[in-house]
């Protein structure tokens, strides 16, 4: 109670007096010094804004996509996430089950070399088509490769090879028959990893179960991996690794990277081993819920992988999340609480991608793969972000200091950045609360330091908030056709509304009424209409006041 005193006592001290009935292009900061501020606004917070001021360059953080099967992905005409979405990642594309194994007969293990590349291959032409790069998470390896190959959790094959020369040969072929199809040029542009969450048991595990043996193992496999890309693409390969990170593994990551930073290269008996990007999973616990003590946050957990690979000399890494965002749901399907596409329909994934987006820029963060963007062709808030967060790639940072707030938890903030080329100003600005409700509006006041004196600007404003979600009225529509909980087989949670016609347990009426009364007004209520007004730019400096939903995000284009 004492910090939210002297945080409330703070927004006073800033705005002591406020003259009511002030346009907001005509506020000033210096005029707002009114005691009576929290009676004109309720919740307000107060951003101080100077193009003059330039950092480096902002990053599209959201540009990356997960894909769970091997297959040419799907494209929405409408909301197309390949406008901002630069790499679609094939997870373990390359072998542990019948399925992945790209051979023409993976369960003959007489033959270790009748390799068919076609599914592959097949798949990276859909992606490029699509204006994407691919990012091929190879692994795990061919069941043929594995005496007693055995499952893990996720059903595909967990032990090593059991001759590290006989896979090289495999991914050596597989890398040259990428470059026969596109390209040597073309594929350099690409993306290669070495297994998902390397140190996950799960995934990755030696016969003998022993860690010290399991942790050589993934040495050797990584070590010849890089060496089969290097040899059939190019010294230039970009290549890397995904780690838990954000848990404990049956091993440290950090011996890996100690290991590709000054250990002896398995494969070539030299110093070192080819490396690009570090990459972690990173999952909030719950939704709506803080995170859980015991679990590390998003900036701890990339601090940790970027800290240990600056203390072996790697200073010139990328390092993104190579999966992630929120496990489960508040409440269960019949199955469990897990979030299909690790998102939330409700607006309160806005702010929370918001505060993702403002924690990387902060922390030297490359980039977060997704599950999803689009579920149904219905575009989520996950979609909303990103696509406005991708149109801050490549414009310089400009200050922003937040010089009151009446948020206990401090988790109302803004980002800003200017093109002075264009003569374009970006704002983001978000509210987010632990809770998945909607909460009460408050008021964001802008002062922005302009580089004229004087003119008119246009602003088009964009809210990220219920009125552009179709998840609210979804669960209203609920309550008036009793569409349960136990319908879902996952948490009911996630946005993918439609997953409960395919448990067998809605009617066929019911699965009508759906399709082709409930999907149709969500359609229209997950339209974004952007709003634009002018405002004049006085004494060089253009202020804003606005309003915003609590668990919201606003984000605001500023030409003059």
């Amino acid at each position: 109670m004492k910090k939210f005193t002297a945080v409330f006592m703070m927004v006073v001290l800033v705005m002591s007096v406020f003259l009511s009935g002030c346009k907001a292009d005509e506020l000033s900061i210096s005029e707002l010094t009114g005691a009576d501020v929290e009676a004109q606004f309720g919740m307000v917070d107060i951003f101080e804004i100077d193009t003059q001021k330039m950092g480096g360059e902002l990053t599209s953080l959201f540009n990356n996509i997960n894909l769970w099967n091997v297959g040419v992905p799907s494209k929405n005409e409408e909301y197309n996430v390949y406008e901002f979405t630069d790499y679609v990642q094939l997870m373990q594309c390359s072998g542990g089950t019948e399925d992945r194994d790209l051979f023409i007969d993976p369960l003959d293990t007489s033959v270790l070399d009748d390799y068919d590349f076609t599914k592959l291959i097949d798949a990276c032409r859909g992606i490029v088509e699509l204006g994407a790069k691919p990012h091929l998470k190879l692994g795990s390896v061919p069941l043929k490769y594995s005496t007693n190959a055995t499952d893990g959790d996720f059903n595909m094959n967990v032990y090593p090879p059991d001759d590290y020369d006989v896979y090289y040969d495999y991914i050596y072929a597989l890398a040259s028959a990428l470059v026969d199809e596109f390209g040597k040029t073309q594929v350099l542009t690409w993306r290669f990893g070495v297994m998902t969450e390397f140190e996950n048991k799960q995934w990755f595990l030696h016969s003998s179960g022993d860690p010290e043996e399991t942790k050589i193992a993934y040495f050797k496999l990584y070590d010849y991996t890089v060496q089969a890309l290097i040899d059939a693409i190019g010294k230039k390969v970009f290549v890397g690794a995904h780690a838990m990170a954000c848990s404990e593994g049956l091993w440290d990551e950090a011996d890996f990277i100690e290991h590709v930073a000054e250990g002896t290269n398995y494969a070539t008996g030299k110093k070192g081993t080819r490396i690009c990007y570090l990459a972690a999973s990173w999952y909030h616990s719950q939704a709506g819920m803080p995170i859980y003590e015991k679990n590390l946050t998003f900036v701890e957990t990339m601090n940790k992988l970027k800290q240990t690979a600056e203390k072996y000399g790697l200073n010139d890494l990328l390092f993104g999340v190579d999966e992630g965002r929120i496990l489960i749901g508040s409440v269960p399907g019949y199955e469990k609480f897990d979030l299909n596409t690790r998102t939330v329909g409700y607006t309160y994934q806005a702010p929370f991608d918001a505060k993702l987006y403002k924690e990387a820029m902060d922390n030297g963060v490359d980039y977060f793969s997704s599950w999803s963007f689009i579920s149904g062709g219905l575009p989520t808030m996950s979609y909303y972000v990103a696509k406005h967060t991708a149109e801050f790639a490549g414009m310089n940072r400009i200050q922003v200091i937040q010089t009151a707030t009446t948020s206990y938890e401090n988790n109302t903030q803004a980002l800003a950045a200017y093109d002075e080329d264009t003569k374009t100003l970006r704002v983001m600005a978000y509210d987010y609360r632990e809770t998945l409700e909607t909460q009460k509006s408050k008021t964001m006041i802008f002062k922005i330091k302009m580089p004229v004196e004087s003119g008119t600007a246009t602003i088009k404003t964009s809210y990220i908030n219920d009125d552009c979600n179709y998840f609210d009225e979804w669960l209203e529509d609920r309550k008036t056709y009793n569409i349960t909980d136990d319908m879902f087989k996952w948490s009911p949670d996630d946005p993918g509304i439609a997953a409960f016609t395919g448990t067998g347990k809605a009617s066929e009426e019911l699965q009508d009424v759906f399709y082709n009364e409930l999907m149709p007004k969500y359609k229209e209520a997950a339209k974004l209409t952007p709003k634009t007004s002018t405002i004049e730019i006085k004494d060089g400096e253009l202020v804003i006041s606005d309003s915003i939903d609590g668990n919201s995000v606003v984000f605001y284009e500023i030409t003059f």
